[in-house]
């Protein structure tokens, strides 16, 4: 299996080092002849690229057409993200000072806002579609064009605050949005930049409320763009896991345990039936499907039958059509809990997200934009590979709805000597997103989206082959 790992290089603190490792190179098949086998390349700040013979990578060269016009672009996006870098520090590191989980998050939402209002052209609508910590945000060229947006996240977790590092993710998205709008405005470009402040990523479905309220349909959304930290390589086609969240209770009689068991009917019996059942079906399940549960209500007493049992049952796959016949397959272990012991059943389904479909065209510009700003995302059939994930997003509806990239870009999530320590989800990565250099990290992935954005409004064949490829998608694997 082709594993990419990219690690700081202990020469020079501001390097990253990508290798391909455990691989044995073959010969360029027919399809990648626009790729070379290379020595292994340190990227510095400078963009300054420095070869190694100790290991290498496969890089995608560019081509000549199409990608030079748009350097002057990069330039401009860059300077116009450098401009306002100390500003994105402060409020990254105000949401990170200050976590609040989905749905409660005022204080992100008030200076985000507040920001948004001081730039000049925006026309901010905070609280947006009946959501108190959602906002909308819009600026207009006044000329026509195309509508690409981003989505900025700045909830939190429980206990660990931002350890999905979200208040990165809101001010990349942040940046991406205000370089865009800076590029319409010096170049003269037409279209317009919709930022949406999307709360409750973390389980809420804040993205799907915004969907479902109609606020990308209202905007005239043609793309739609976001990134997200991690500690995995960094990758444009990120594809994530479909995810639905089950209730389940079973409802029984209650009897003496020991006088007469035979009058009650037990409803933990059928819970731990369908839990049985579920560990049974696993092996039966895809690669790629996870089925996990937790019995939140195991009854009152041991020595009594009990009347009541409930649980809360996750299920993800890697597509949704595939969710869909998973969660079918567990719903049947539920049904067969309650026709064996007697118990009523009820399930009651929760927060659902679908797969995260990236679109190829928007990555492959995203990757060329990320590449010339000194980072190593390798080939587009290297980056699928490397890009799935089993974690899930609300950002995955967005991209049954509309052409989407997420994009993830690297962070150090490591001890003083090196050590890997936790990625996402845990205290260590809570640490790793208010470093000095997650901001920096955070910066150049601001401006590969800004610059994706860019080429949508510029090219009319990259928002063409971005919609088409969507278009195709639909047909196969439906819409949210």
């Amino acid at each position: 299996m082709v594993e990419v790992e990219q690690v700081r290089s202990p020469a020079s603190s501001g390097a990253i080092k990508t290798r391909l490792r455990d691989f044995l190179l073959p010969p360029l098949p027919a399809n990648l002849t626009p790729y070379l086998y290379e020595y292994s390349m340190e990227q510095h700040s400078s963009g300054v690229q420095h070869s190694t013979a100790d290991d290498f990578v496969m890089v995608e060269h560019a081509t000549q057409g199409g990608t030079k016009a748009k350097e002057s672009y990069l330039d401009a996006i860059s300077s116009a993200v450098e401009g306002i870098s100390d500003e994105l520090r402060t409020i990254s590191l105000d949401i990170h000072d200050h976590p609040e989980l989905q749905y409660k998050e005022f204080h992100a939402h008030q200076i985000l806002t507040d920001y948004l209002r001081n730039q000049e052209g925006w026309k901010v609508t905070p609280s947006a579609y009946d959501i108190k910590t959602a906002f909308v945000a819009v600026f207009d060229s006044g000329r026509e064009g195309p509508v690409v947006s981003f989505n900025a996240e700045y909830d939190a977790l429980a206990g660990i605050g931002h350890a999905c590092g979200h208040n990165l993710i809101a001010i990349v998205s942040l940046g991406a949005a205000l370089a865009t709008a800076e590029l319409l405005r010096q170049k003269d470009i037409g279209g317009r930049v919709v930022l949406f402040g999307t709360p409750a990523e973390e389980g809420g479905g804040g993205k799907k409320r915004l969907l479902d309220a109609g606020a990308y349909k209202d905007n005239q959304v043609d793309i739609s763009l976001i990134t997200h930290p991690g500690i995995s390589p960094d990758a444009a086609l990120v594809r994530t896991a479909a995810y639905s969240a089950l209730k389940v209770e079973f409802f029984g009689k209650e009897a003496h345990a020991a006088a007469r068991p035979w009058d009650g009917i037990n409803a933990l019996d059928a819970l731990i039936i369908a839990y049985n059942s579920i560990s049974v079906l696993r092996q039966q399940t895809q690669a790629g499907d996870i089925i996990q549960g937790q019995i939140t209500n195991g009854g009152l007493r041991p020595n009594i039958i009990h009347a009541y049992a409930a649980g809360r049952f996750v299920v993800r796959s890697s597509s949704k059509k595939r969710l869909e016949a998973l969660v079918k397959r567990v719903t049947a272990c539920f049904e067969a809990g309650a026709h064996a012991t007697g118990a009523e059943l009820k399930v009651t389904p929760g927060m659902s997200y679908s797969d995260h479909v990236p679109n190829r065209a928007l990555g492959r510009q995203y990757r060329q934009s990320f590449n010339r700003l000194g980072g190593r995302i390798p080939t587009e059939e290297l980056d699928i590979l490397d890009a799935v994930t089993q974690a899930s997003t609300d950002q995955g509806n967005i991209s049954h709805a509309y052409p989407s990239i997420s994009p993830n870009f690297w962070i150090r999530s490591e001890s003083d000597g090196g050590e890997q320590l936790g990625g996402p989800h845990t205290p260590d990565f809570e640490k790793a997103a208010r470093s000095e250099e997650s901001h920096e990290l955070a910066k150049r992935a601001a401006k590969a989206l800004a610059a994706t954005a860019v080429g949508v409004l510029t090219d009319p064949d990259l928002l063409a082959d971005a919609k088409k490829e969507f278009e195709d998608m639909v047909e196969t694997e439906g819409r949210a």
